[in-house]
C-alpha cells in the first residue's frame, strides 16, 4: 500500500500527459472541488485525455476545498495533483489552484461534468497567439436542456454580463462562464482576492482594467451530473457579482448618477428661484425648490465620492491614471478647493445674513414664507457644497500620498 501511494504521489503532477520538467509544462488544468465524488473521476479523465490527444505537456490540479466524500482519493487515482485549500469558497479554491500551477497557461473548469475539457484547444490556440485571458461563451456555443436555470439564462447572466460590458467595455459576452484559460503570470499579477463566485467577475474586470488582451470562444454547457443541489445560490451570488462590478466602477456608481442629479436639480432650481412655475397644469413652488436644492446637494456628494474612489483606485493600482482624472486632480488642490469652497461658504453666509436682516426689518415677527425660503434654501445649499468641496480637496490630497510600504 505504501508503494502504491508513493507511485500515485509521484505521478499526479502531470497525470497521463508526457512527463516534462516543471519549467517546460505548457498547461495546468485546475479543477475546484468540494464533495464532487460523483463526477470528478469523469472530469479528470477528460482533462487527461485532452492533454494526451493534443500532445500538450501539462498537469491536472484538483484544488480541494475540504471534501469529505472521497473526492481526494478519486483525484489521486486519476493521476491529478491535489492541492488542499483551507479557505472556503469557489474563488478561494481557484486562487489556491492557480497559485500551485506549474504550467505557462492555466485552464479552469468545474468538476460537475458541465464543461467538456476535450474542447479546450480553441482556448489554447488563442493563448498561443498572444491573448492573455480567453473566456468561454455558453450563449454562442450552446446550452443543453436543463443545464442552466431559466432565471440565470434569461435574466441573471445576461443582465450582469451587460453591466460588465457597459461598466468596463470588456469584450466578453458571458461574464460567468466557468470554462476559461489564461496566461498564468498575467493573472497572478492581478492579485485576485475574491473567495466566492464573484471571482469570475473579478478576473475579467481586473484584466480589463490592467490592459490585458481578452478574448472569448464559443463553448457548450451540459447538464451537470450531480444528484445534489449546486453550490451556487442565485440571489446571494448574483448580488455578490453585482457588488463587485459596482465597487470597481466609480464612474457608474457615483459620477454619472451625481452629474444627472446635479444637472436636473440645477435646471429646476434656476427655474424656480425667481418665483413659482406652472407647467402642464402643475404648479411648482417652494417645496419643489427645496427638492431641487436637495438634488444638487446629493449630486455634488456623489461626484465627491466618485473622485475620491477614483483617486484611491489609482493609488492602489486598481486602474491607471486617466487623462481626465489627471486634469481633475491637478485642479482640485487644497488651495483651489479652499478658495472656491471658501467663496461659496462666504456667499452662503451672506445669503443667510440677508435673511436675518429681512427678519429684523419685519420686527422679528412673521415673514413672507416664499421670501424666506428663497433666501434660506440657496444660502444653505451653497454653504454645504462649498464646505464639501474644501474638505474633498483635503481628502484627495491625503489619498494621493504614496501607500505606506511598512518598510523599515
Amino acid at each position: 500500500m505504501v508503494e502504491v501511494a508513493e507511485r500515485q504521489r509521484r505521478s499526479r503532477s502531470v497525470g497521463f500527459a508526457p512527463r516534462a520538467p516543471r519549467q517546460e509544462l505548457e498547461l495546468t488544468i485546475v479543477i475546484p472541488c468540494l464533495n464532487e465524488a460523483e463526477t470528478l473521476g469523469q472530469v479528470i479523465d477528460r482533462a487527461q485525455r485532452f492533454l494526451v490527444a493534443y500532445g500538450i505537456a501539462g498537469e491536472v490540479v484538483v484544488a480541494d476545498n475540504g471534501s469529505v466524500d472521497g473526492s481526494t482519493a478519486i483525484a489521486l487515482a486519476g493521476g491529478a495533483r491535489v492541492v488542499a485549500v483551507e479557505e472556503r469558497g469557489y474563488g478561494a479554491a481557484l486562487r489556491g489552484g492557480i497559485a500551485a500551477a506549474r504550467g505557462r497557461y492555466v485552464a479552469m473548469g468545474d468538476a460537475d461534468c458541465s464543461y467538456d475539457f476535450m474542447s479546450l484547444m480553441p482556448f489554447i490556440e488563442r493563448l498561443r497567439a498572444g491573448t492573455d485571458l480567453v473566456v468561454g461563451n455558453r450563449f454562442l456555443g450552446g446550452i443543453g436542456r436543463g443545464a442552466m436555470p431559466p432565471l440565470h439564462r434569461y435574466f441573471g447572466n445576461p443582465v450582469l454580463s451587460l453591466a460588465g460590458r457597459l461598466f468596463y467595455a470588456a469584450p466578453v459576452g458571458d461574464f460567468h462562464c466557468g470554462l476559461r484559460a489564461f496566461r498564468r503570470d498575467a493573472i497572478r499579477a492581478l492579485n485576485l482576492r475574491s473567495s466566492g463566485m464573484e471571482f469570475a467577475s473579478e478576473m475579467i474586470v481586473k484584466a480589463q482594467l490592467h490592459g490585458l488582451a481578452i478574448g472569448e470562444v464559443p463553448t457548450t454547457l451540459a447538464k451537470d451530473g450531480r444528484s445534489r443541489p449546486p453550490h451556487l445560490r442565485s440571489w446571494r451570488d448574483g448580488w455578490r457579482h453585482l457588488k463587485f462590478l459596482l465597487v470597481f466602477a466609480p464612474r457608474w456608481l457615483f459620477a454619472y448618477p451625481g452629474m444627472i442629479l446635479f444637472g436636473l436639480g440645477l435646471a429646476l432650481f434656476l427655474a424656480l428661484l425667481p418665483g413659482d412655475l406652472t407647467f402642464a397644469g402643475v404648479r411648482f413652488g417652494m417645496h419643489s425648490l427645496l427638492f431641487a436644492g436637495a438634488s444638487m446637494l446629493i449630486g455634488s456628494q456623489l461626484l465627491s465620492f466618485g473622485l475620491l474612489a477614483s483617486v484611491f483606485g489609482v493609488r492602489e493600482r486598481f486602474w491607471p491614471l486617466s487623462p481626465r482624472m489627471q486634469k481633475a486632480r491637478a485642479w482640485l488642490t487644497i488651495d483651489n478647493g479652499c478658495r472656491v469652497g471658501g467663496g461659496m461658504m462666504l456667499l452662503g453666509c451672506l445669503g443667510a445674513g440677508a435673511g436675518v436682516v429681512q427678519w429684523a426689518v419685519a420686527g422679528f415677527g412673521d415673514m413672507d414664507p416664499g421670501l424666506l425660503m428663497r433666501l434660506s434654501i440657496p444660502s444653505l445649499m451653497i454653504l454645504c457644497i462649498g464646505l464639501q468641496l474644501a474638505l474633498t480637496a483635503f481628502l484627495v490630497e491625503l489619498l494621493s500620498q504614496p501607500a505606506n510600504s511598512n518598510e523599515g
